[in-house]
């Protein structure tokens, strides 16, 4: 047994919450088939809802958030994974209601863990996190709806965020004509150097949500943002194209209609990470070592230390952080 570093949220007595790094034992830990050393975490707009007590996430404190996680196995109770093996985690409770990546070691399911493909780093695999894992299954479960690049353009909508940078590097990488959709025009030379080839506002997007139908433009969106904007971006599909929807920071409601489904042939896909079977998370990290692995993923990353993870968590809520925060434990 041994001790390690750990931020930590607690819900104070005035029913504040308040954030510190903590020291912690091994036997502190949950019950679990595996003990990991991590090396490397990610934040996730979720964590960001974790550390600020938000009960649809966390409703036990105190609490280590991170719903990724990245390292090496230190002991096993389950056959399929051996000590010194490297793994990653994302998903099911990992970070929510269990001790998460926030913290140099986790006790965890050995259903949780993936065995790090061969082609992947550990730092690779957390800088896509939670994130990265989300566009490329949006990018999977649209081509498996049927788009390709002679489709048309792809629309990306909160495109400077974690699922939206990787969304427009991945597409772009593959060979698709990507638009992005994003409120900050500081940004705008940032997703033209990830592959965009057209910026959309974010006021552009929100448009005419009165209109039943607009000009079908777009072979496929992936949508992060919910709201007026998924059903505008879903009112300008092409026939039989399909919209795929990972995310609501904009708004969970939409003011649909049933024309452009029925008139359209259009698809809204759900995408889900946290319960996606363990095979299928395999199926997409092994896409991302090898086939659809992305050699510029440096360029979306920010350098985080358990130390300067608080200011980061602010920033991620407010909207103010773009590409992906990488949480480096050894510093």
């Amino acid at each position: 047994m041994g001790t390690f570093r750990a931020f930590r949220v607690t819900r104070e007595e005035d029913g504040r919450f308040t954030r510190s790094i903590v020291e912690r034992d091994d036997a502190e830990l949950p019950d679990g088939d595996l003990l990991v050393e991590v090396r490397y975490s990610s934040l996730n707009y979720k964590d960001g809802l974790s550390a600020t007590g938000n009960p649809g996430v966390t409703r036990n404190f105190p609490h280590t958030p991170g719903i990724d996680a990245a390292g090496v196995v230190l002991e096993s109770a389950d056959d399929h994974f051996h000590p010194g093996e490297e793994v990653v985690a994302i998903g099911f409770d990992l970070g929510m209601n269990t001790p998460g990546g926030f913290g140099q070691r986790v006790r965890i399911p050995a259903a949780w863990a993936v065995p790090l493909p061969d082609g992947l780093g550990l730092e690779e695999s957390m800088i896509l996190g939670t994130a990265g894992f989300t566009a490329a299954l949006c990018v999977d479960k649209l081509e498996g709806a049927g788009m390709k690049p002679a489709s048309g353009p792809v629309l990306v909508t909160g495109a400077t965020g974690g699922v939206g940078s990787v969304a427009v590097t991945l597409l772009a990488q593959l060979g698709y004509e990507v638009h992005a959709v994003t409120g900050k025009e500081a940004r705008h030379a940032y997703l033209r150097e990830l592959g965009a080839a057209e910026i959309v506002s974010r006021e552009a997007a929100a448009e005419a949500t009165r209109r039943p139908l607009l000009r079908e433009t777009w072979g496929g969106v992936v949508d992060t943002v919910g709201g007026d904007i998924l059903f505008n971006a879903v009112k300008g599909l092409k026939y039989g194209a399909s919209l795929a929807a990972c995310g609501l920071v904009a708004s969970p409601e939409i003011p649909a209609t049933v024309f452009p489904f029925i008139l359209r042939h259009v698809n809204l896909l759900g995408i889900d990470s946290v319960e996606l079977p363990i095979e299928e998370k395999t199926h997409i990290w092994e896409k991302l070592a090898g086939a659809w692995k992305i050699e510029s993923l440096a360029a979306l990353r920010e350098e985080l230390t358990l130390d300067t993870l608080s200011d980061a968590i602010d920033r991620i809520l407010a909207g103010q952080m773009v590409g992906r925060g990488v949480l480096d434990l050894a510093r």
